[in-house]
């Protein structure tokens, strides 16, 4: 049974202002980062602080009956996100600060909801990071770092059964602090689209690597490097080879939809939207 749902601050409500607590979040404003059908992502301040609050305004019928019939779990709103935050803040993985949630609506199609959280301030996503590491390689030893932190996340998601589903570069960002304390801290963002298992899926598991394998396809990671970060992703070695192989192929087919005329038609469409 779906359920209303509301928490906010007290700080938050006083700056609303409004009885309608849930409809004042739902009417927020700011600057967009993110504007597709049935879904808003913004960057706004409240009480002169940052915030980014996703706004989820139902996804339709269609959208479920399809999902369904690929066998695939529907996103409804906001609460995925919760749930994966609060997942994550149990295992120690970071990532934003969860500050205020809603959901209302029994109609699984047309329910409403947001998540509020915290603005991470100054951070670098690993893509803008490794974006001209092709041509401008970085210090081996940043390098190492950087494989064995991502490794070490990606195996703590999977072995407590949570799969990101969006596991690319861009979603793992990095404190830009680094720079002046030497200190790697990672942040895990974008969380709307994560599965928490009861049992530890390997196929998802491998999904998830696929996507993230493909995303740094073109930063001219080695041989050396894609061992290392096997190493410590299962230090065990328990993944036979036919993982590794269907990784490589799935990365494959991600790289060859992504720079397809279709799909990148679509991404400028949804930039366009934004602007």
């Amino acid at each position: 049974m779906i359920k209303d749902l509301l928490f906010i601050p007290t700080d938050i409500k006083q700056t609303l202002k409004d009885n309608d607590i849930f409809a004042a979040m739902m009417d927020l404003s700011g600057k967009a980062f993110r504007d597709v059908r049935g879904r808003k992502t913004m960057q706004l301040n409240l009480h002169g602080k940052s915030y980014f609050i996703k706004q989820h305004f139902g996804v339709g019928w269609l959208e479920i009956i399809k999902n369904l019939i690929s066998f695939k779990l529907p996103i409804l709103g906001a609460m995925t996100e919760v749930r994966a935050i609060q997942k994550l803040n149990e295992i120690g993985v970071l990532t934003t600060p969860l500050v205020a949630y809603g959901q209302r609506g029994s109609n699984p199609a047309n329910i409403q909801s947001f998540v509020l959280t915290e603005d991470l301030g100054n951070i670098i996503s690993l893509e803008d990071l490794c974006v001209d590491w092709k041509s401008n390689p970085p210090s081996e030893r940043l390098k190492r770092r950087l494989i064995i932190e991502v490794a070490r996340i990606a195996r703590k998601l999977h072995e407590s059964g949570i799969n990101h589903r969006d596991f690319y570069l861009c979603h793992l960002c990095l404190d830009a602090d680094f720079f002046a304390k030497d200190e790697i801290k990672f942040y895990l963002i974008d969380l709307h689209r994560v599965l928490i298992h009861k049992t530890i899926s390997t196929n998802d598991n491998m999904k998830d690597i696929a996507a993230l394998y493909f995303s740094s396809m073109g930063i001219g990671l080695t041989k050396r490097d894609l061992l290392r970060f096997k190493m410590h992703y299962l230090p065990k070695g328990l993944l036979e080879n036919n993982f590794w192989q269907a990784v490589e192929v799935r990365a494959n087919k991600l790289y060859k939809k992504f720079h397809s005329d279709k799909f990148q038609r679509r991404l400028a469409a949804e930039k366009s939207a934004i602007r």
